[in-house]
């Protein structure tokens, strides 16, 4: 019987065992750049026992992030990303940086730059219309995710993790809610994920066998009319058959109109319309349909990810709801190569060396989500840092 906490390999990288740290924003790079305080937020559940930590969100462009603060893959971004890898590498973990572009959900206000989406729409986030690139913009993005990943390269990642998942720009383009274009990067399924398997291939053409190349892939956008499971499942066979990447990570939900559909627990509006400013504060606390509540239970996925385990061969990381190591044993029982987890970690990034170390360990993790609207500040689990408070 498999075990979570046997070595294994991602690709060409080695690690010491098959528990990924998600990819959560850190909100803690004020000037799009490394801080100490984001090595420090790497740092700790690499000591604390994972086998890779996920730096997000590396933009492609300016204009891919979801505000301006956030890194954007370029060379003056090299030396801290360097200074990131090396910390994390004395801890004895792996390291990948999560790259892609935000399309709608990026801030357009924010970023000074038009957000992308596959058909024009005002987008919530900054209340603009978006900007539908053509073909020849597409192909500057597909070389912009490239050039993203030889700068990780250079940066000594070990691994990039692909978004398309969360109707980012990849994503979105699947959507068939908000993809209606006409051209070839429209229309038909094939079309649709036409922009998603180029940036993997141009990615994996880019830095070869020396890294491993994950793809972040939504199983369905928990809204009508948006990606459902049976056309994410064709997607999913196309980039096997591809052979473009060594692993895919299943996620779920929408960071545009659903967001909630990942985040299982409590939907903390009153904290989200705080993070705010006027009028996007008070719509905040308004929003039932778009901040609805969804049980959380463990391994919240797994239904929906079996699917995925039962049609393709590749390696696959199981996200949501990972917090036991009975859990743990359950998605290696199922097939699943990896589990990734971030809530837990936030809460205590030692739970690893803690199950390992006793397997009857619990997660303090309340799934309250009041660590979300931290993200737009200094992400971090505010009952972790009551609890520091009170030493």
């Amino acid at each position: 019987m498999s075990s979570v906490f046997e070595p294994t390999t991602l690709g060409p990288v080695r690690l010491r065992n098959k528990i990924i740290k998600a990819a959560t924003f850190e909100g803690r790079t004020p000037d799009a750049l490394v801080t100490d305080d984001l090595i420090a937020y790497h740092r700790a559940p690499a000591a604390g026992g994972v086998a890779m930590t996920t730096v997000a969100y590396c933009a492609v462009t300016p204009g891919g992030r979801t505000d301006r603060h956030q890194i954007w893959m370029r060379p003056d971004a090299v030396p801290g990303l360097q200074r990131l890898t090396d910390a994390v590498h004395a801890e004895g973990a792996a390291v990948s940086a999560q790259i892609g572009h935000a399309g709608p959900v990026a801030n357009a206000a924010s970023n000074r730059a038009p957000a992308l989406s596959p058909t024009r729409l005002l987008s919530p986030l900054s209340m603009r219309m978006t900007h539908r690139p053509d073909a020849g913009e597409l192909r500057d993005i597909v070389r912009a995710h490239a050039d993203a990943a030889g700068f990780a390269e250079s940066a000594g990642f070990d691994a990039v993790e692909i978004h398309c998942g969360h109707n980012y720009l990849a994503s979105s383009f699947l959507s068939p809610l908000l993809n209606h274009r006409r051209d070839e990067y429209g229309g038909s399924l094939i079309n649709r994920a036409r922009l998603a398997r180029e940036i993997t291939r141009a990615v994996r053409d880019r830095v070869g066998d020396r890294m491993a190349v994950t793809v972040k892939l939504g199983m369905e956008d928990g809204v009508s009319s948006g990606l459902q499971l049976d056309e994410s499942l064709q997607v999913a066979r196309w980039i096997q058959d591809d052979g473009a990447a060594d692993a895919l990570e299943l996620t779920a939900g929408s960071s545009l109109l659903n967001p909630m559909y990942l985040f299982r627990g409590d939907a903390p509006r009153k904290s989200f319309a705080k993070a705010f400013p006027p009028p996007m504060g008070w719509a905040m606390r308004l929003a039932g349909p778009f901040l609805r509540e969804y049980p959380y239970r463990e391994a919240f996925l797994l239904d929906l990810a079996r699917q995925f385990r039962h049609e393709l061969t590749m390696p696959l990381i199981l996200l949501g709801g990972i917090t036991t190591t009975d859990t743990m044993q359950l998605a290696m029982d199922e097939g699943f190569e990896f589990v990734a987890m971030a809530r837990a970690l936030l809460r205590q990034p030692d739970l690893i060396n803690r199950l390992q170390a006793e397997s009857t360990t619990r997660s303090l993790c309340t799934h309250c989500n009041e660590c979300m609207p931290t993200i737009y500040s200094r992400t971090h689990c505010i009952l972790a840092a009551d609890t520091a408070a009170a030493r």
